[in-house]
């Protein structure tokens, strides 16, 4: 697989994939050494909000290269980073030479974004808890008492 990829070099505080870009989504990263900072900037801000932080081992922009939809979040190097760089062609590439690979490397991203989705479930159920506890409690607090005290 590594034939494939290229190393890739991003010194700290470079951001090397932004949120909503269109035109570069035709690679993803094998984060090698280094920590990469994930932000997004979610509804009613205009900071973006850290999501994680990634350490080596991480993929990065993966689903950017299977979808080919604008990036999702913003990935900045929160450390000096090395990368190994896979682009959509290169991926092409793979599957055509090295079909077993290739379904091995897919098979591998397949799982990655899957744990991400189911990560985004829980978080999704636990806000869901949250906002309905939140809801009652409101409810409580503006319902006005049946009983009044007396004015002696």
């Amino acid at each position: 697989m590594v034939r494939y990829m290229a190393p890739r070099f991003f010194p700290a505080n470079t951001t090397f994939i932004r949120e909503g870009d269109a035109g570069d989504s035709g690679f993803m990263a094998l984060l090698i050494e280094g920590d990469v900072v994930v932000e997004r900037v979610t509804v009613s801000r205009t900071e973006p909000v850290t999501i994680r932080v990634l350490g080596p081992g991480s993929l990065i922009g993966e689903i950017g290269l299977v979808d080919k939809e604008p990036r999702s979040a913003s990935c900045t190097a929160g450390t000096d980073v090395w990368c190994a760089i896979l682009t959509r062609e290169g991926i092409e590439s793979m599957i055509t030479r090295d079909p077993v690979v290739a379904a091995r490397l897919l098979l591998g991203v397949s799982a990655n974004i899957a744990e991400r989705l189911r990560d985004t479930n829980r978080q999704l159920k636990l806000y869901a808890r949250l906002a309905t506890a939140m809801r009652e409690e409101l409810t409580s607090v503006s319902t006005p008492s049946t009983q009044r005290p007396s004015g002696h």
